[in-house]
């Protein structure tokens, strides 16, 4: 009976560590989108901000600031919270399905689908006049991407998520092998340049449409993988121990996969690729909460965003050209994965 109530004292403990992190992070993401207002080439003084935020869109009186924050800051901001939620959501999600913590959001081929889908709405808008047309095609080729993975693997015979990830990579290859031929018959005075700019990633088409498409896929999404989160666990013990308790394997990774692609191709179909955001941020909520899903998913979620946010306020201010938001994820994310596996060893992990 003692060792007992020390466990639950221990585990109760536990929990307000993690409840006082969680709050820690959502008061971080604020501050981020906070700051975010103020960054730009068009400034906005505090107390119009304040205005602005405490009052109702159909009271406001028409005016630069007025449109800068409505039209263009507001969107952008929240463009970019919902895609770092969604990349670091679907890597923490991949890396338990996949039991491997180097697996990344584009492991099944969804981005390189997505760059495929993009690539060729530009080279149809001179012919095919359909609004947003690069997103929707961007879309559709990255649930493409993923169920040509999973057909592949299914017909496969091995180990599945061995096959999965083998069948990824063939799909992967196979797009960017399209995608180079799109390149190369592509315009080089107009087309190119806006394939390339594209693929480099950006929130700079960011408005209310987008927003809007991607909110309607993105929560329910993500709220069903934080409902799912306790079966990842189970899930990420192996499928023989899974199935020992009572979880049909093949059919649950279906659903989690499912719902992993349908985030990951939203946010690509609209800000272009952004690398190590989803392969970075899930290592980083692990050593801040630990291993369980149930804490390191919706951490991810919180990093992510305030990441995002942060790193398009750099790319965006930087220099008087927007440098693309890769570039500087990248920049960022590679020396600090370095580090982790220097210092952390997969503790983490483990």
């Amino acid at each position: 009976m003692i060792w007992m109530g020390e466990e639950y004292r221990g585990q109760k403990v536990f929990n307000n560590k993690v409840a006082l992190k969680i709050f820690l992070a959502i008061v971080v993401l604020l501050c981020a989108v906070v700051i975010s207002f103020f960054i730009g080439r068009y400034k906005i003084e505090p107390m119009r901000l304040v205005q602005l935020l405490t009052t109702a869109p159909s009271n406001w009186l028409a005016s630069s600031d007025t449109s800068v924050f409505y039209y263009i800051r507001l969107p952008r901001i929240l463009l970019a919270v919902l895609v770092g939620a969604a990349l670091s959501t679907a890597g923490a999600l991949f890396q338990g399905v996949f039991r491997n913590p180097l697996v990344s959001p584009d492991i099944l081929g969804v981005s390189a689908g997505c760059c495929l889908g993009a690539a060729l709405g530009i080279v149809l808008s001179r012919y095919i006049s359909i609004p947003y047309l690069m997103q929707i095609l961007a879309f559709m080729f990255g649930i493409l991407a993923m169920i040509l993975a999973y057909s592949i693997a299914s017909i496969s015979r091995g180990e599945p998520v061995v096959m999965l990830i083998l069948a990824g990579m063939i799909v992967g290859s196979f797009a960017n092998a399209a995608l180079s031929f799109i390149k190369f018959t592509a315009d080089p005075y107009e087309e190119l340049p806006a394939i390339v700019f594209w693929i480099m990633g950006g929130l700079y088409r960011a408005n209310w449409y987008m927003v809007l498409n991607i909110l309607i896929i993105l929560i329910p999404s993500m709220l069903l993988i934080i409902l799912l989160s306790w079966k990842v666990n189970i899930l990420s013990l192996g499928d023989e121990e899974a199935s020992s308790l009572g979880i049909n394997t093949r059919c649950f990774r279906l659903v989690l996969l499912g719902l992993g692609t349908l985030i990951v191709a939203s946010c690509v179909s609209v800000s272009g690729s952004i690398g190590w955001v989803g392969l970075v941020i899930p290592h980083a909520a692990r050593i801040i909460v630990g291993p369980d899903h149930k804490y390191s998913i919706p951490m991810s979620m919180l990093i992510g965003g305030a990441f995002v946010v942060l790193m398009d306020n750099i790319a965006r201010s930087l220099i008087s050209a927007e440098i693309p938001i890769s570039i500087l994820t990248a920049a960022i994310g590679t020396p600090f994965f370095a580090y982790l596996l220097i210092k952390g060893r997969g503790s983490a992990w483990r």
